[in-house]
């Protein structure tokens, strides 16, 4: 298997059909990306887009910077905003290809690793702009990096790892964790010399040096990520944990699982890359713990499935296989891309909530339009609207609406309405004796549909005018504000 001579001898880099399977993938998400509409993540970047800082309570700048670089260059549209995420998943492809090559896989593994990047999960991340395109990436070739030092003694390689590591940190700090489990990983199943290695510890230091000002935000900030860290693990840490496991065995896609199940043994039985399967199961420990969340050992799965793909492309049956990748990519495409009208989505909206969270805004907004149009003309000029989740807010500030204001995660920080505003168009989740009791007055106006009859988080969401405001909104404002 690989390298268990140290050497530095590799297949060629097959480009062709590696470049291929990359520009497929590419093509897929771009042909795909302006369906539907904006998930609510990208109406929330498009709002952290319009005030650039170091970093945000719930995460770093990149993603939301990427956003309005889009925007500058492509225009506002859904379509812009997906461009880059659908670019990146190429990259994980060439990524993936190359951690095959350094596994000693030649043209045939290489090109079935770079199909992993067409998996269910990366394609679901991929599809939308959100911060795990970026992550899988940066993921990718940290793990690239650290099996050149490992396998094939290229110790220097320590020193990019740790520059693709500290850039990351402005994007997510998960990073942190996949250099956690890698460092114990080398601890647990070795090789161990790799910390008496000077490049190995200059690269760390780069790492922190490159994401300083990002513990700089974090210090000066009272560590908000802590917090929010906090705030998931208590909403969604249960679920979490109940869809660690099933969930790994569909980050690529069932039809591909015994690759992942060959990479994970391959790995174990080698004693430079075991280091690898260690740090997955560390992964999945730490996940675990914290209640985070399923996907984020997404960038290890990809990793040992390269490691897998250099087995089963020795495999005798290649024409299973072939059939294997073409179910996979089809069943993938269906299940995390909108291939399918919003109406006819079905129980794929409720498994996949990146889907159904794509379906309605442009409804829901005439909604709050048509709510605040029940309001007299001297009542609308004292009124504002107020929205439970920063998705509400962003698509409200996407299609026109003025005077929108909301307390969840960065949004608190844009600050309370004005004090002389005392009636307000409230949008939220929240039971109807809740509402009343922050806000008092309220006539519950009804919940808020969608024409293709998809359920997700906005359709709990109700309507309601208040009229009659309990205190000024800046003493009203630390009580309202809440992370997710």
């Amino acid at each position: 298997m690989v390298g268990t001579n140290g050497t530095n001898g590799r297949p060629a880099m097959a480009w062709l059909p590696v470049g291929l399977v990359a520009g497929g993938v590419v093509a897929l998400l771009l042909a795909t990306s302006g369906r539907y509409d904006y998930h609510r993540d990208e109406l929330y970047f498009r709002l952290l887009a319009e005030h650039p800082r170091w970093g945000y309570v719930d995460q770093p700048p990149f993603t939301p910077m990427l956003v309005r670089l889009s925007i500058e260059l492509f225009g506002d549209s859904v379509w812009a905003i997906r461009i880059f995420p659908a670019l990146l998943a190429g990259v994980a492809a060439l990524l993936a290809a190359a951690i095959a090559r350094e596994a000693g896989g030649r043209k045939a593994a290489q090109t079935l690793a770079a199909v992993g990047a067409a998996g269910t999960l990366p394609l679901a991340s991929a599809h939308v702009g959100s911060t795990a395109a970026t992550d899988t990436v940066v993921w990718l070739g940290v793990i690239l990096c650290v099996i050149k030092a490992i396998v094939h003694g290229q110790k220097r390689a320590w020193l990019v790892a740790g520059v693709i590591a500290g850039l990351g940190l402005y994007n997510k700090h998960l990073v942190v964790l996949l250099l956690i489990c890698l460092a114990g990983g080398l601890l647990i199943a070795g090789p161990r010399r790799e910390f008496a290695n000077k490049w190995l510890w200059i690269g760390a230091g780069l790492a922190l040096l490159i994401g300083l000002p990002n513990l700089i935000y974090q210090i000066a900030n009272g560590f908000p990520q802590a917090e929010m860290a906090a705030a998931i693990a208590e909403d969604k840490g249960g679920e979490s944990r109940v869809m660690l496991l099933p969930l790994q065995l569909v980050i690529v896609g069932l039809p591909l699982l015994p690759v992942l199940v060959a990479g994970i043994v391959t790995a174990y039985r080698d004693t430079l890359l075991r280091a690898l399967v260690v740090a997955y199961g560390l992964m999945l420990v730490l996940t675990f713990a914290t209640g985070g969340q399923p996907y984020y050992t997404t960038g290890l799965v990809l990793a040992l499935f390269a490691v897998g793909a250099v087995s089963a492309a020795r495999w005798r049956h290649r024409k299973l296989l072939v059939g294997a990748v073409a179910l996979n990519v089809l069943l993938a495409a269906v299940f995390a891309l909108p291939v399918l009208p919003a109406n006819r989505l079905g129980p794929i909206a409720d498994i996949n909530v990146a889907a159904a969270d794509q379906v309605g805004w442009p409804e829901y907004v005439d909604q709050v339009k048509q709510a605040f149009a029940t309001l007299r003309p001297d009542e609308q000029r004292r009124a504002v609207i107020f929205t439970g989740n920063y998705g509400e807010a962003g698509a409200l500030d996407r299609y026109g609406v003025a005077n929108v204001y909301s307390g969840h995660n960065e949004l608190a920080d844009f600050g309370p309405p004005p004090d002389d505003k005392t009636i307000a168009v409230v949008l939220s989740q929240a039971p109807s004796h809740q509402v009343n009791a922050r806000f008092s007055g309220c006539d519950l106006l009804g919940n808020l549909d969608n024409e293709a009859d998809v359920s997700n988080e906005e359709t709990e969401a109700r309507l309601y005018v208040c009229r009659r405001l309990p205190a000024p909104w800046s003493q009203m404002w630390p009580g309202l504000r809440h992370f997710s």
